[in-house]
């Protein structure tokens, strides 16, 4: 049995004036939501993200009772609340867990980073190999508190998927893992190997943050969306949001090899280059696909 589902009901009528009808429509509700549920189950959504799910497709409470005037359903408030009211009312307090796993994490991270900038100013010994480890540990760091922090429920925000929080924090990881190549390049110029890492690491994490940015459908709760709700052509449209998805991903394959394979038979810097050349194709693709016109379906 899914036990999300009794706890997310209990807090979509809240504020409801429990009358029998009330009491009559909720338990109805209940049924249809758990059935709901057992059916994403089934089709591999996770409990917690199938109870989540059918409670969305349910929509306001409030509609359901607007529905059935005759009933003598009511709420305490006949008044529409606002948004404070509806924030105060959906306030989600952190996790205990994960306040003690971020602070402790920042404080790797904050250790890392001061190791890696007192190595690259040889205040202390090891010179570009202690800049580059210390910083794939502070970028280690960063990245599981990124995608850890996108996991976390909020007063506005349903919790990420998990694929995609993953895919936030690989690409945090990738991001702050190119700078720390970049910064031990720069201590030592004759490490190529590193300037071609740093910049193979960039392009990954350039080309990652732009599909997942591209691709991320609206995950605000129902009653921030019954107040707020602004469609993009990514979600009206799933076939462009797909196919955004495939050409940012072959531009990005083909771009970080173009720039391993440029970097070795000529100099580091045309990484850049092709950098450059793929953040252009990439925007100018995002801006067709969101403001072009969509075609008519046969």
């Amino acid at each position: 049995m899914n036990t999300d589902i009794h706890r997310l009901l209990d807090d979509a009528f809240a504020g409801v004036d429990m009358t029998p009808d009330a009491r009559d429509l909720k338990e109805e509700v209940r049924a249809n939501l758990m059935a709901r549920a057992a059916e994403l189950e089934s089709a591999g959504t996770a409990p917690a993200a199938a109870a989540r799910r059918a409670i969305e497709e349910l929509g306001p409470i409030a509609h359901l009772l607007d529905d059935a005037p005759a009933s003598g359903v009511r709420t305490a408030n006949p008044a529409t609340p606002s948004i404070a009211e509806l924030h105060t009312r959906n306030k989600v307090r952190p996790k205990p867990g994960f306040v003690v796993r971020t602070t402790l994490l920042s404080l790797v991270a904050a250790g890392a980073l001061t190791l890696a900038t007192l190595a690259a100013l040889d205040v202390i010994d090891g010179g570009a190999s202690a800049v580059f480890v210390a910083g794939l540990a502070a970028a280690v760091t960063l990245g599981v508190i990124t995608g850890d922090s996108l996991r976390q429920e909020t007063t506005t925000n349903h919790a990420l998927p998990t694929g995609r929080a993953v895919g936030y924090g690989a690409a945090t990881f990738a991001l702050v893992s190119a700078l720390a190549a970049f910064g031990a390049f720069a201590v030592d110029t004759e490490a190529v190997a590193l300037a071609i890492a740093g910049g193979a690491l960039l392009l990954a994490s350039i080309g990652l943050f732009s599909w997942l940015g591209a691709t991320q459908t609206n995950r605000h709760k129902a009653w921030v969306r019954t107040d707020l709700r602004v469609l993009t052509r990514f979600e009206t449209d799933e076939a462009a949001a797909a196919r955004f998805g495939i050409y940012s991903g072959v531009i990005w394959i083909a771009g970080i090899g173009a720039a391993i394979g440029l970097a070795i038979a000529f100099a580091w810097w045309w990484a850049l280059v092709v950098l450059g050349v793929c953040i252009v194709i990439t925007m100018l693709i995002l801006a067709t696909m969101l403001f072009g016109s969509a075609k008519p379906n046969n």
